[in-house]
């Protein structure tokens, strides 16, 4: 018996879970803040009974700029603070790949593609949000039904919809999901 496929929110980490470094890597644990409004925007997901799937590019690790160890920690710590708020994330998916033509490193959809896969995921019906174009890019290559730009600026985008920051994306998702 197959279970029924279900939505998902998927998130990129540095810039929307995360406080984005600029250029460069989240290389240690005191670098990881969790972004105001994040939490909401899991809330938000849940509320509406579907789960949260954090996907991210960290070639950082296969450079050898960011220690693996500490990756682990960062999402220990993500995960933690979410479970002090009652809330769980679904996954967390990491492509350490350097190369551009992996399937898995973004914009190509395999980490996407893969947690469908794993979870009985309804890509068509799930959401993708992140702060870059390349996001955005990944959940229209991943065939998502609706795309968020967390940026404030005004430069063209093939998003959805834009917001400016994450508590305008909890916001966003309670009115649209």
């Amino acid at each position: 018996m197959n279970p029924a496929l279900r939505p998902c929110v998927f998130f990129d980490r540095d810039g929307v879970v995360n406080r984005s470094p600029g250029p460069g890597y989240v290389n240690h644990l005191d670098d990881f803040h969790i972004l105001p409004g994040f939490a909401d925007c899991v809330r938000a997901a849940a509320e509406k009974g579907i789960p949260s799937v954090v996907v991210t590019n960290q070639r950082g690790i296969e450079r050898g700029i960011t220690p693996p160890g500490q990756l682990d920690a960062m999402h220990r710590r993500l995960r933690g603070e979410l479970a002090r708020e009652g809330l769980e994330l679904l996954d967390i998916l990491v492509c350490t790949a350097d190369d551009n033509a992996h399937p898995d490193r973004k914009p190509n959809p395999g980490m996407l593609r893969t947690a469908a896969k794993r979870h009985h995921l309804d890509l068509s019906r799930s959401w993708m949000i992140g702060d870059r174009e390349s996001d955005v890019q990944t959940g229209l290559n991943a065939g998502v039904a609706a795309t968020v730009l967390v940026e404030d600026g005004t430069t063209p985008s093939a998003a959805t919809y834009r917001v400016p920051d994450m508590p305008a994306c909890a916001a966003l998702l309670r009115q649209k999901l």
